[in-house]
């Protein structure tokens, strides 16, 4: 009975032992207790940090024609006092200051006038597109606060203050919502247009993910699909499959999706699928901290050989008998079969999960395509965790639809290159009524 207990208790202690935190598991860092020392997955390089040798430097240069020039001419002589009003001066050098002016609000007046033919008929002009009440607000105040909603983070309070001080401009938080569902309203083709890439997807893998929100006090899930060229955020009330199917419910028949091995996600009709890799040697780093057996530490080693291949792959090794991939086929098979000790249960649980996905470890060293990982998918989705941190919230359902909206946007937009605010403009000049 002494034997039992102490085998019970040493079990219970053991997750006091080697406690799990984000570096040896999928815990975010947010959650970790004293804030333990970061350990990087990245094997160091030898080089040393900043830039590196070659790299071209970027700095602020001077302009050829500046908006204003001051001249500082000497008047009276530094030693003796004497007027210098009859000396010619000499030009020694010169230095530019770049800096932002006062910003001002400009107003412009739209006056409507008519004409009298002289057939009878009276003609009065319209007022432009746009310009449905005596007063209002412009686009491009319309397309910065969308900006500093989903860009910036910026909360509603603190967004008035901001257009209040900087821009002299009063405006109450109820305008600030008015606008935001103005640009929302003119953004929903281009969402929808997103959606439709991405569940068409022929030349990329598709990485997914899923986090908790808060929306009015409750539980809710921010999802994303991405790949290289776009990224699609929605926010639903459960983590199901249910979610999936109405979002993608023909799912992805063309792409490989790669996730982090929920369920969900497996259940999702694809080409095939790819787990992440990062998150199975984070996995690992605990497995070893609590174990101390091979098997993790060899099992660590060949996901990092099953990486380094993949940099040095050609597309012609993707098609053709690669004897290295091979290889690593082939040990995965012997690591799987490997007897680990019964009383190792989490790492008998993890090759056991391992041998059940089998199929979807090394799929990346088959298609050109295809990540090792799922980092793309997380850095989509971490952009709702940051707004979270800032506001808490989202106050109402229609507050989270207008960010996972205007935040797939602009996530699609810095994948294409384009600048986020100019693209938002875009947005707010269309003509929605």
């Amino acid at each position: 009975m002494l034997r039992k207990e102490n085998a019970e208790l040493k079990k219970l202690l053991a997750k006091y032992v080697t406690p799990k935190n984000s570096n040896n598991s999928s815990i975010p860092p947010s959650k970790d207790e004293n804030r333990p020392k970061r350990k990087s997955l990245r094997e160091k390089t030898g080089r040393k940090p900043g830039g590196q040798k070659g790299r071209k430097g970027n700095t602020l240069k001077m302009v050829k024609n500046p908006d204003q020039t001051e001249k500082h001419i000497p008047d009276y002589c530094s030693v003796c006092g004497r007027k210098l009003d009859d000396v010619a001066p000499e030009y020694v050098g010169k230095r530019q200051v770049f800096d932002i002016p006062e910003i001002k609000i400009r107003v412009t007046e739209h006056q409507v006038f008519k004409k009298r033919c002289s057939c009878g008929h009276e003609t009065i002009c319209e007022y432009p597109d746009g310009v449905k009440a005596p007063v209002s607000y412009g686009n491009n105040i319309e397309s910065l606060i969308a900006y500093f909603y989903v860009r910036q983070y910026l909360p509603f309070k603190r967004m008035q203050e901001f257009f209040n001080d900087v821009f002299h401009l009063p405006i109450s938080e109820g305008g600030i919502h008015y606008l935001l569902d103005r640009i929302v309203k003119k953004a929903q083709p281009a969402y929808e247009m997103i959606k439709q890439k991405i569940s068409s997807n022929i030349n990329y893998a598709i990485g997914s993910d899923e986090t908790g929100v808060r929306v009015s006090g409750n539980k809710h899930w921010a999802w994303t699909w991405q790949n290289d060229e776009a990224t699609f955020i929605t926010i639903t009330n459960n983590r199901a499959q249910s979610s999936i199917d109405n979002t993608f419910k023909n799912g992805f028949k063309n792409a490989v999706l790669v996730h982090d091995c929920w369920k969900s996600h497996f259940n999702t009709n694809a080409l095939s699928h790819q787990i992440c890799i990062v998150h199975l040697l984070r996995d690992l780093n605990y497995l070893t901290e609590r174990y101390k057996h091979k098997w993790s530490r060899v099992c660590k080693t060949l996901f990092k050989a099953a990486l380094d291949l993949k940099k040095n792959m050609k597309d012609d090794d993707y098609v053709l008998d690669n004897p290295r991939r091979t290889n690593i086929e082939k040990r995965m098979d012997v690591l799987l079969n490997y007897n680990i000790p019964d009383n190792h249960k989490e790492l008998i649980a993890f090759r056991n999960r391992l041998i059940k996905y089998r199929n979807y470890v090394f799929t990346f060293l088959y298609h050109p395509k295809v990540p090792p990982d799922n980092n793309a998918s997380e850095r989509a989705i971490r952009n709702i965790k940051v707004k979270q941190k800032i506001s808490g919230q989202f106050k109402s359902p229609d507050g989270a639809y207008a960010f996972s909206l205007l935040r797939s946007i602009t996530d699609t937009c810095i994948k294409n290159g384009q600048k986020i605010l100019p693209s938002l403009n875009i947005i707010t000049n269309l003509q929605t009524d």
